[in-house]
């Protein structure tokens, strides 16, 4: 499996993709980013319906208006794909970018039973990965291994948080995991995302880290869901072990933020209850034949994808957050990689040069190559740059 294997249409597109309404962003050279929808046999553009993915996520019914709408062909679709790899981009030819543009990015936090145990261990580790087998065994002697019929913010669970707590087994991230309030955190800046094929970045001081292979919900500003696509929301296991206090630096790095390949819009195909029902697969390759696969399954979820957008929000009676160009919700993974790479005992961590494929059949799959944040191309192109080039374009009232 390499970068170029998973631009490929027959991979990177959903497994119905004639029926799927994709919307997706390339870049255009002489324009700049260019807001299309991606079909089997090219990609379209749809600049004369909405400027920004943000603004056609505002219609009243955007994938009724995608539908109607009757975009020009700019590319091959294959081709488009093709010259989306980094380090090979033709940069006289259109290539894919991130999907979203003026969306906030959050991302949930904790919200699998899997993922929250991997989280207390980091954090009783403090961030050593050396440690994290025998805190492991420790850990789940006192809270067993599973948490999974525990309802977050449930009577059941306030028992058990005290139980815990008379044990000195009580944990941050217990508190969000089961407690009833979820952890929604800002993953990265507007405009900062990267798509498929793109290189992806670590942090050079981290030395234990790993993929989150996540479904992320599509949002506008009336906080009504409208689509998904597929994130990976690159993790820094020893920096956030060290304090939680240490989030934005093991969360929002130059390149750690993949999103893609395309935002599938909700319609009578496809809609809120296959996201619930997604099987994520994932697989990292990387030198000397080292390969790790993993998966994570919606329906194991804690929380309901539609009660985190709402914790994201605040009820619709009494908002307590606004998002007035919507934002792109990233909705946790029960991945937790422990199959050790290093040495007995110590886990799984990325090396430079690694690929992640993430899969499930109705998103596609959105792949990326492994840098550190210092080496992988600068995050240039911000909103300024954007509002210059649509005024450019003519698409600024």
């Amino acid at each position: 499996m390499t970068p170029t294997d998973l631009l490929l249409p027959a991979t990177a597109l959903p497994s119905d993709a004639g029926q799927a309404l994709l919307i997706g962003r390339v870049w255009l050279p002489g324009q700049g980013p260019v807001l299309v929808q991606v079909r089997p046999d090219g990609v379209y553009d749809l600049s004369a319906l909405a400027p920004t993915c943000s603004q056609l996520l505002e219609l009243p019914d955007a994938a009724a208006a995608v539908r109607a709408a009757r975009p020009v062909r700019l590319a091959d679709t294959a081709a488009v794909l093709a010259n989306s790899e980094a380090g090979r981009r033709d940069p006289a030819q259109p290539g894919l970018l991130a999907p979203c543009d003026l969306q906030a990015i959050k991302a949930a936090g904790v919200t699998f039973v899997a993922s929250m145990l991997e989280r207390v261990i980091e954090e009783q580790a403090r961030g050593d990965a050396s440690r994290a087998e025998s805190v492991r065994r420790a850990v789940t002697a006192v809270i067993g291994e599973d948490l999974s019929a525990v309802r977050p913010g449930s009577p059941e669970a306030a028992r058990l948080k005290e139980a815990l707590i008379a044990q000195g087994a009580w944990s941050q991230y217990l508190e969000v995991g089961i407690g009833p309030d979820a952890e929604i955190f800002t993953k990265a800046q507007p405009m900062s995302a990267v798509g498929t094929g793109a290189d992806i970045g670590l942090h050079p001081a981290s030395r234990w880290n790993n993929p989150e292979p996540e479904v992320v919900l599509a949002v506008n500003s009336r906080g009504e869901t409208v689509g998904a696509a597929l994130g990976n929301d690159v993790n820094l296991r020893d920096i956030e072990g060290r304090s939680a206090l240490l989030l934005g630096k093991a969360k929002d790095n130059n390149g750690s933020c993949a999103i893609g390949p395309f935002i599938r819009l909700f319609d009578g195909h496809f809609g809120i209850d296959d996201v619930r029902r997604c099987e994520l697969t994932m697989e990292v390759r990387g030198e000397h034949g080292f390969v790790m696969r993993g998966s994570s399954s919606l329906a194991r979820i804690s929380r309901d994808p539609l009660a985190l957008v709402e914790q994201a929000m605040g009820p619709p009676a009494a908002r307590t957050h606004q998002y007035p160009d919507g934002f792109m919700l990233f909705l946790g993974t029960m991945f937790a990689p422990t199959q050790d790479r290093h040495g007995p005992g110590q886990g799984f961590t990325h090396e430079v040069g690694d690929v992640v494929a993430i899969a499930t059949p109705r998103l596609g799959t959105l792949g990326n190559r492994v840098d550190t944040s210092d080496r992988i191309a600068p995050w240039s192109y911000g909103t300024a740059a954007l509002m210059r080039d649509l005024a450019r374009r003519g698409l600024l009232p």
